[in-house]
């Protein structure tokens, strides 16, 4: 039976969305990206503002995204940017609402230099009943050797 792989990512700056369009070309997989009902702010302190309150107020956003059926996906890639060491809100409404038992789980991030913070804890959190393979972090939007190691990274994880 093929492995049916799904990238579901939620990028502002699209640092995210630019390692999620790379694992989609390595692996063949879909690509869904994560979008709020109500977009956030263009400015940038304005949405390290917004986002800080989300968190410590634990608020998930409603999506306008439609999520298609998870059903038919073996694996199931889970990108966010580093918001305050954590999942981004639209990335923790899509976790929440979604059953994702028994899928296999695979948390990339990106990050201003706060590496991985708790993201991966966050995730295994919301997700008890799946299995998870090892994440991949980037700083920014990554660099030269970037696209080699994501093919890396994903050849070790047997997809």
């Amino acid at each position: 039976m093929e492995n049916k792989i799904l990238i579901v990512y939620y990028t502002y700056s699209k640092n995210t969305e630019k390692i999620a369009q790379i694992i989609a070309d390595k692996t063949g997989g879909e690509l869904l990206e994560i979008k709020p009902e109500k977009d956030y702010p263009s400015a940038y302190a304005l949405v390290v503002a917004q986002a800080k309150m989300e968190i410590l107020r634990g608020f998930s956003p409603k999506l306008k995204t439609e999520i298609p059926s998870l059903e038919n996906y073996d694996t199931i890639f889970i990108g966010t940017p580093n918001w305050w060491s954590t999942i981004a809100p639209p990335v923790k409404t899509f976790l929440k609402e979604n059953d994702l038992t028994e899928k296999k789980i695979v948390p990339f991030y990106t990050h201003g230099g706060g590496g991985a913070g708790h993201i991966v804890k966050d995730i295994k959190e919301l997700c008890q009943k799946s299995q998870f393979l090892k994440e991949f972090g980037v700083y920014g939007n990554g660099n030269s050797q970037t696209e080699k190691m994501i093919s890396d990274w994903i050849n070790s994880l047997g997809v």
